[in-house]
Parts: structure tokens; sequence; C-alpha cells
């Protein structure tokens, strides 16, 4: 996801007809730190947001020309709409109130408290930057998903592809990938593009069930076919009759069940423990697995026969480190979802924690992805996802991997040093250009907080932001 820049100043647009409170604002804004733009009347602001684009548009309700809820409905059509703050006489507070019913972030009234001012204007910015975050979030996800899986990169849209032409066949078919990549999605996928849609998807995990019970679970048994069959069961192929049914981690299946699944795939017939009769069932079989079925057959651990039965088709979920940018859109995704099951907006993701998300492999792939973040957005508070929220593992990772990133680092310690190099005195950098990468490498370190930044560079703040705004 885009982060802000951390070198730019948010846009204040200050629309105010009395010329002394005008000044007073600016001044005031422009020592928090914000770039401040002003004008006397509603056309000119109007112009003004159309032609700068501010982040918050600061206007009094009563102006010459177009007023001050003209304005605000203006704003309200735009892509990007700057975050809007009303001011107000006394007399006119139910006009004001009126004003957030139209998508007004507050209002002020006159005379005007500083300190009221400064809070509610970030406050406004805030609220903006999580709606604008939001809205990416919701654009990101629909244009990725594909029932239940997210993902827009190459091999995802070829999976998705894949599903699609082989869903609507009667054949059994082999689901192969890393644990955790998402299998499962990928079979309940085949059963939404089939046409047993509407009938039964029935999941059975083979590893969680004992050899001596899975006969039963997917045959069935009569009552007292065995010690504690107090009742007769149908099965779980009776149960996904006319729908699918997904054997997962196929590979740990015993031997002697494999044959008898074997036969049920070639007569498409059961018969249910403790009974002589057979029963007719119409079950598209799936198969998935994170082992390698043809070296199990060679291994002698899985039937040749029956790996040649399932295997028509075959369908390979890629891992988490083959999809490229995906990962950004499912950590996005991931964290809304979270952060919505507490009833908050969703926090940010600093540009640190996606590198360090980038830069580790998951071999746990999604259902890893999935733990970290859910471990993050609960630590982070609900502001931003920083890497102290990540799991250690992770941060010790990009430890590992990356060196320091700067500016003129070098050494196997990441120990900062100047490097110039050359012989020739015009080829070496200015002390300005040094200055202007430094300032720029604090204020990324610190996610672009300027208040800490000057602090660590030892300037006051406006010195800070007139440097910045001659970078």
């Amino acid at each position: 996801m885009t982060r802000p820049d951390p070198g730019r100043r948010p846009c204040v647009l200050v629309v105010e007809d009395d010329a002394g409170l005008r000044d007073m604002l600016h001044q005031e804004l422009d020592d928090a730190g914000y770039a401040t733009l002003t004008a006397a009347d509603g056309d000119t602001g109007h112009a003004l947001v159309v032609e700068q684009k501010p982040d918050l548009v600061l206007s009094d309700l009563r102006l010459p020309g177009a007023d001050g809820q003209a304005l605000l409905a203006h704003c309200r059509t735009l892509p990007d709409p700057p975050a809007f703050i009303m001011i107000t006489a006394f007399g006119t507070v139910e006009q004001a109130v009126e004003a957030l019913k139209q998508g007004a972030d507050d209002f002020l009234t006159k005379p005007l408290r500083l300190e009221h001012l400064r809070l509610a204007v970030a406050r406004a910015l805030e609220a903006r930057q999580l709606r604008s975050e939001l809205s990416q979030y919701r654009r990101l996800l629909a244009e990725g998903e594909f029932h239940g899986m997210l993902g827009r990169s190459a091999p995802m849209r070829e999976l998705y592809e894949l599903v699609r032409r082989i869903a609507p066949l009667p054949s059994p078919v082999i689901i192969t990938g890393e644990s955790g990549t998402g299998k499962e999605l990928v079979a309940r996928a085949l059963h939404a593009e089939s046409p047993r849609r509407d009938r039964a998807f029935v999941p059975l995990n083979c590893a969680a069930i004992p050899a001596e019970l899975m006969e039963s679970e997917l045959f069935g048994h009569a009552r007292g076919a065995f010690t504690g069959a107090t009742q007769q069961r149908d099965g779980l192929f009776a149960e996904a009759d006319g729908g699918t049914l997904l054997l997962d981690e196929i590979g740990e299946m015993p031997p002697e069940i494999q044959a008898k699944l074997l036969r049920v795939l070639e007569d498409g017939s059961i018969r249910p423990l403790g009974t002589d009769s057979e029963r007719r069932v119409d079950v598209r079989l799936l198969a998935a697995t994170h082992r390698d079925l043809e070296a199990e057959v060679a291994a002698g651990r899985f039937r040749a026969d029956l790996f040649y039965r399932l295997e028509t088709f075959q369908v390979r979920v890629p891992p988490l480190r083959e999809r490229g940018d995906d990962l950004d859109l499912l950590a996005a995704h991931f964290v809304a979802r979270f952060a919505a099951a507490r009833g908050q907006p969703p926090p940010a993701l600093a540009e640190d924690t996606l590198a360090c998300l980038r830069a580790y492999g998951f071999p746990g792939n999604v259902r890893e992805l999935v733990n970290a973040l859910e471990r993050a957005t609960a630590f982070c508070g609900g502001r931003e996802i920083r890497p102290a929220h990540l799991p250690e593992r992770i941060r010790r990772h990009r430890r590992m991997t990356a060196g320091s990133d700067a500016p003129g680092a070098g050494g196997e310690d990441g120990a900062e040093r100047l490097v110039v190099r050359g012989d020739d005195p015009e080829d070496w950098p200015s002390l300005e250009a040094w200055e202007q990468r430094y300032i720029r490498w604090v204020l990324e370190r610190l996610d672009g907080n300027k208040r800490r930044a000057a602090e660590v560079l030892g300037i006051g703040r406006r010195t800070l932001y007139r440097r910045l705004d001659n970078m």
C-alpha cells in the first residue's frame, strides 16, 4: 500500500473573509507544521480545492460568493475528498450541525480557541487518512477476490482460470501445495463453480481421523457393526451424495482404506461396515495433499492405481513467496478484518513493516501470515503496525538478510560512515546534499514524525519545515 511521503506537510486551505482571522489561522497552522493556503471567498476556495487538492479545508460558513455549505458539497463529490471543518458563529450552530450531517468532519465556533483548533485539525486529518486507507483496502479486495481467495499475481490468475475450466467436469482432482497455501479454498472454489454448487460440500482431514475409524467415517456403519456402534451412521460419502467430497491430506490415508476408496471411484458404490448391501453414490471427489504423491508411490506408501485414478487433473496452489505483490493485498485484507472484529478502523501498515513481511519467506504461507498479522493488530494499539509488533522470527530474518539503509552506510556491522568515491573534488557531494539525504533518512526512520525528527537533528521545527520546503 502506498504510504504518505514522510517529508510532505499536510496542506490546509483556510477560507475566511475576515482578514485578521484569516492571517491568524494561517500563522497558527504554519507554526503547527502545516502547509497553508488561504482564500477570502467561496469562489476562490472552490478554485484552490480543484487546483491544489488540499488535505483539509477550514472554511467559514458565511462567505462572499459560494458559502461554506456549497464548498462542502463540492468537496464531497471529489474522488478523494479533503477533510472539512466548518467555522461558525454561535448564532448558526444549527447550520453547523446540518453541515456535519452533510459530511463535515467537525465545526468550530467563534471566537476560536487555538488549542481546540489544533486538536480538531489533527483529528480531521487522521480521520481522512483512515478513510483513504479503508477505501484502498476495499478497492484492492474487490479487484483480487475469487471465491474467498485473494490475489492478482500471475500465478493466482492462472489458478483461477484452471479452476474455472475443470470445475464443471465430474472427474476427480488432486490439489497440491505446501501447508497453509489455501488448498481447501481451492476445493471450495471448484465446488462453487461446478453444477453441484447447490448440493453439499463435505470436507474431511484424513490426518485427523484415527485409522481404525476412517472406514466408518467415510462409508458409514450399521448398528452393532463394532463395539460402540450403538446406532446406524451413513458416512461422509452418503452425506456428500450429489455434491462434493474433499479428502484433505489424502497422503495420510491408511493403505487398506486407499483400496476401498479406489473401488468407490471405479464403480460408484459404497458398502457400510456391518452390512452386505451396497449403496450407489454420486460424489465428485477432490483430494488435497502437501506431500509429493509420486514420491509416496515410489516409496510404497501410496497405491499407484489410486494415484493414477486421481491424477486426471492436478491443481497446484502456489506458495506465498511466489505471489509477489499479493502479500501486500493479503496483509491489508487481514489487518482490516481483525480491526473490524474489534470494532476499530484498520491500523496503517508502516513501510518498514511491509519490508519485513516481503523479506520473510513465510514457510507457513498464508496461514502463517494470518497469525502474524492477528498478533500485530492486537499489539499495535489501533494506530500503526510497526516491525516491533511482528513475531521475532520475522524481524530476525530481516536483520539477518538486510544491511543498513542509512545514507553512506558501510561495513558488515552496519555502522554509519561517509563514503566518498573518486579523487576528483568535482565528483564529491556537497554538504547540502548530505544534509538533505540525512534529513530524509531520519524522517523515513521516524515514520514522518517531524517533531521527533527535529529533536534528533538538533534544529527547531520551523527550521526543519523550511528545509523540507527547499528540498
